[in-house]
């Protein structure tokens, strides 16, 4: 089981040796800069715009008890969420999406008062319905579409494009047909996530001048009112230019004349960030092991690897760290060290296991390397018990 710290007032919580003189591995978060970075961002969204926690990104305990007290609550993609999250609260509002749910999953987060569930298809609504029904309920829920196209381009496509996600476009008509002809369901509007890690914020809002336009047109088309639209998340963090991030101010000024122009019958406009609220309030610090070259190669190993922080694997990018130099090293005992280009690589027993590729820096054996913006999509999404090494420890300063 991962160890872990709350910490109060730390000098280095991150980078020590621990108590037993292990290699440093471990997880950092700083709970009062996340605290301020949300605050920063809820507080410039326009009226009648809501913020909701996609816990996907980072569902600590010590992450969700920071933010709920910020956002609108939270965003949850299976029965286990919904438990993490009425751990926190009897009252939080939650939003229940992800691309399947099975009857068991629908009844607990019935149970547990779910505000409204995405839905993903015929037969979903159908499950839900049902589930409702035993239940003795109406569920409320949002139609996430999967639309034709016309989408900026982002690290990662959910829509415009063949995924598993989401209503096709094209039989959107039978989905708005069959909500609205079941008994235990109310129809309150549509779900449009269709990119991952946006880093444009003129294109982010043109993105919902989309979105703006197409429910419109399915207002008339189908001839309903939208109350609510759930436009996703999707704003990004840049990982290969720590300096160049997603404008948040440009994107809110901007996001206020949008909103004005959304018909006022639109009563709430949701966000679903993860990735953006909690990627940089996260370190991973792991500690050298050994330096080597192979065939021309330069080799730092570390303590630790994919199985803790798949994110770089994962997305296919050098992530950006820096070195924290350690002087004590044991007499007698040679310290290989390299002046870059140099690989940064885990202690599992694959090639892949890469978490950063040729970057110039000075790295020796002992010392400790630092990987930013780890907070989100980094436990979380890792196969942590490939091979069956230790757990790293988690610390949250705050």
């Amino acid at each position: 089981m991962t160890d872990t710290r709350i910490v109060s007032a730390p000098a280095d919580p991150l980078t020590a040796r621990a108590p037993d003189d292990d290699p440093v591995c471990r997880y950092g978060y700083d709970l009062d800069a996340l605290r301020k970075h949300v605050e920063g961002v809820v507080a410039t969204l326009p009226e009648r715009c809501r913020m909701f926690y996609a816990m996907k990104a980072n569902s600590a305990s010590p992450i969700l008890r920071a933010l709920a007290p910020l956002v609108a609550g939270f965003e949850v993609a299976s029965g286990g969420e919904v438990a993490k999250a009425r751990a926190i609260s009897d009252d939080v509002e939650f939003l229940f999406g992800g691309p399947v749910k099975t009857d068991s999953e629908i009844a607990d987060a019935l149970r547990a008062t779910v505000t409204r569930f995405h839905v993903e298809s015929v037969l979903e609504l159908h499950r839900i319905d049902a589930v409702a029904a035993a239940h003795g309920v109406t569920a409320e829920v949002l139609l996430r579409v999967n639309l034709a196209g016309g989408l900026p381009t982002a690290t990662l496509a959910m829509a415009g494009r063949p995924t598993q996600f989401g209503i096709d476009e094209s039989v959107l008509a039978e989905a708005v047909a069959t909500a609205r002809s079941l008994p235990h369901v109310r129809l309150a509007g549509f779900h449009l996530h269709s990119v991952s890690n946006n880093l444009s914020a003129d294109a982010h809002l043109d993105l919902l001048r989309l979105y703006r336009d197409t429910v419109l047109r399915w207002e008339a088309e189908f001839g309903l009112r939208c109350e609510v639209l759930n436009v996703g998340g999707g704003v990004g963090v840049n990982y290969a230019d720590l300096d160049a991030q997603f404008d948040w101010p440009r994107f809110a000024e901007g996001l206020t004349g949008l909103v004005a122009t959304f018909p006022e019958h639109w009563r709430e406009i949701d966000f679903e960030c993860g990735r953006y609220l909690v990627a940089a309030c996260g370190r991973y610090a792991v500690e050298v092991l050994d330096v080597k070259r192979n065939h021309g190669v330069d080799y730092a190993l570390v303590r630790g690897g994919t199985h803790h922080f798949r994110l770089p694997v994962s997305w296919q990018h050098s992530h950006p760290f820096t070195v924290v130099p350690v002087d004590a090293w044991p007499s007698g005992l040679p310290r290989p060290v390299t002046d870059g280009p140099v690989t940064v690589v885990g202690e599992l027993c694959t090639p892949k296991d890469v978490l950063a590729r040729d970057v110039p820096v000075r790295i020796r054996a002992g010392d400790v390397v630092v990987f930013s913006h780890a907070g989100a999509y980094g436990w979380e999404i890792s196969h942590h018990d490939f091979l069956s090494h230790p757990h790293p420890e988690q610390v949250f300063v705050g």
